[in-house]
């Protein structure tokens, strides 16, 4: 395929354009089996949505290709970290005699007060308010403990 263009005097040139070039190259490539080992062979690529991170989109998929997450998704799983220990250790509350409910108490505030400090992390770091999380109130934390203590005593 030939492009008639001008050049900077006005005369007429005529060339292949960069297009039939690409094309050429592309159809030389495929001949020698370039394309042969590609993953996704003849099927749809999977496209994963990412409408949340907005103009951050290819920034976030060039981290997770590199093997990086955002500070704010490294914190997020630390606040989910702790509040799974959290929950664990409500879970087996009413196995733990009375002798050891004061180290079950310093334990749980260590935990709050970890998972808090992940939390507020997030939520300064992380780009929209939809991927902030609510801070844990040590009381409501105590008192579900304490709960947990009495189900074992009226179990």
């Amino acid at each position: 395929m030939s492009v008639q263009r001008r050049d900077a005097e006005g005369r007429l040139q005529i060339g292949p354009s960069w297009e039939s070039l690409v094309e050429r190259q592309i159809r030389e490539a495929m001949d020698g089996g370039a394309f042969d080992d590609l993953p996704y062979q003849g099927e749809r690529l999977p496209l994963e949505d990412q409408s949340a991170a907005g103009e951050w989109a290819m920034a976030y998929r060039m981290l997770r290709n590199a093997g990086i997450a955002p500070p704010w998704i490294e914190s997020d799983k630390e606040a989910r970290k702790q509040l799974a220990a959290l929950e664990a250790l409500i879970a087996r509350a009413p196995a733990i005699s009375p002798a050891s409910h004061n180290s079950a108490r310093r334990d749980l505030a260590h935990i709050v007060a970890a998972a808090n400090r992940a939390i507020a992390r997030v939520n300064a770091e992380a780009p929209t308010v939809r991927q902030h999380r609510r801070p844990l109130d040590p009381a409501i934390e105590t008192a579900r403990l304490e709960e947990a203590f009495a189900h074992d005593r009226n179990g």
